[in-house]
């Protein structure tokens, strides 16, 4: 494998239930159309492509997902003869999930992790970022991408930047990451500067993420190492031997290692970023017309300002409405106010996620 080029390690899996009616637990949110022509998904592996440097990339999903994560991989080629799928007997959080992929790469390749139910509206700015981060990971560093915020929002963990690291990449230390603030603390954060979002997206070689992991969560590592080496593949597909990987206790690698570790980097992203966890997310990043208005399948709107319908196929009239979500999915409805839009997952009903 050449490790000179970054490995894209994508995370692909969930249930998107703030995404319902549209995501299910049988078709979650990263392999929907939700922005643009193309899945998330496919929109994730499209930005780490080989024309840009990257090497074939490492996907990591669940047993469930399987079926949709081969049939939304690229048509046949060279790269993607190569790919890797590791199927996750079961969820165990993004630490267990990136050591899996770390175990079946040499130890200097560099893995640019990224969750594969996000949107980029700048690919070009990613991928010099991707390359910024790289860098910094070449050198030993675990590298997080720092969203550089545009609103106080009270949804995300957040990364304050600590000194200038000098060399390569352009980034800094992390002084330290912060949990979801309330409304207060992330209007200041913004007042201050110094803050940016956490977007989940992380560069590290193969083996300093490993060596930080077992360091900090021995367990983690060593029920993994188990998990792999009790392991078989299938085609392209390995799956991890699942009485040990049944072991591992859950854990983010946010609370496993990067909040750890002494070597945590990061390097500011201004890339049009979006996590579209909820309705309100893909209406804002949607193209849109004059009145902030956004339709997909057949809709009639009439005096309205800010309003989202995605219909796939009864027709949706709204009149002399702002700030309302409209979403039609099979014999499923869902109404909501856009502030109303991040409590979709808390309803009771046959949700499927």
């Amino acid at each position: 494998m050449d490790t000179d080029r970054i490995t894209p390690v994508v995370l692909c899996g969930g249930s998107g239930t703030r995404l319902w009616p549209r995501s299910r637990a049988a078709a979650p949110k990263p392999f929907l159309q939700l922005v643009g022509d193309r899945t998330l998904f496919e929109g994730t592996l499209a930005r780490c492509g080989d024309e840009a440097g990257f090497a074939p990339p490492v996907v990591v999903t669940g047993r469930a997902h399987l079926g949709l994560v081969e049939a939304q991989l690229p048509e046949s080629g060279a790269k993607d003869a190569e790919c890797r799928i590791v199927v996750e007997p079961e969820g165990r959080n993004t630490a267990a999930a990136i050591a899996l992929a770390a175990l079946l790469l040499p130890e200097d390749a560099i893995m640019l992790v990224c969750p594969s139910d996000h949107h980029i509206a700048d690919t070009q700015a990613f991928r010099e970022t991707a390359f910024r981060a790289a860098a910094l990971a070449r050198e030993g560093w675990l590298v997080a991408f720092g969203i550089e915020p545009d609103r106080p929002e009270t949804g995300y963990g957040y990364i304050r930047r600590g000194e200038a690291i000098e060399g390569p990449g352009e980034g800094f230390r992390v002084e330290r990451f912060v949990e979801k603030p309330d409304l207060a603390r992330a209007q200041a954060f913004l007042a201050e500067g110094g803050y940016s979002w956490n977007g989940g997206i992380f560069a590290f070689r193969a083996g300093t993420y490993l060596d930080e992991l077992a360091r900090h969560r021995p367990a983690i590592a060593a029920e993994v190492r188990g998990a792999v080496a009790g392991g078989h593949g299938e085609g392209r597909a390995f799956h991890p031997d699942a009485a040990a990987f049944a072991r591992i206790v859950p854990e983010s690698v946010d609370y496993a290692v990067m909040e750890n570790t002494d070597r945590a980097a990061m390097v500011p992203a201004a890339m049009g970023w979006s996590d579209i966890g909820t309705w309100y997310a893909v209406r804002e990043a949607r193209e849109r017309d004059a009145s902030g208005n956004a339709a997909r399948g057949p809709a009639d709107l009439l005096d309205c300002r800010n309003v989202l319908v995605d219909s796939d196929g009864p027709r949706v009239s709204v009149v002399g409405l702002s700030d309302i979500i409209v979403v039609v999915d099979g014999g499923e409805v869902l109404v909501t106010s856009a502030a109303g839009a991040a409590s979709v997952g808390k309803l009771k009903g046959p949700s499927g996620g």
